[in-house]
């Protein structure tokens, strides 16, 4: 996995105060190989609690990772117990590893 320390413990808190104690963080995708250089950082955060708002909690969580992380390229998925199932999650959650 390349992502330091700090920047694993900056992404969970933010999670937890966005999301709840509830709340899952993965990272998939390229950064979740410790080969390779570069590469966004993508995220899977999966709750089995329901979102008032899940378009709402995504904007909220990019904004703040994006404050404590710096500029840089984010994707964020959220599923919660309403969200139907789509491809992209099943891809998050079997080549994830949860942080």
């Amino acid at each position: 996995m390349r992502l330091t320390n700090e920047q694993i413990q900056i992404i969970k808190q933010t999670a937890h105060q966005l999301l709840g104690n509830n709340v899952r963080v993965s990272l998939f995708g390229s950064r979740a190989t410790d080969t390779g250089k570069g590469g966004d950082i993508d995220l899977f955060f999966e709750t089995e609690d329901s979102l008032p708002n899940r378009a709402e909690a995504i904007c909220k969580l990019y904004a703040a990772l994006i404050m404590a992380l710096g500029d840089r390229k984010i994707d964020v998925l959220v599923k919660d117990a309403q969200t139907p199932p789509a491809r992209i999650f099943e891809i998050a959650q079997r080549t994830g590893v949860y942080l």
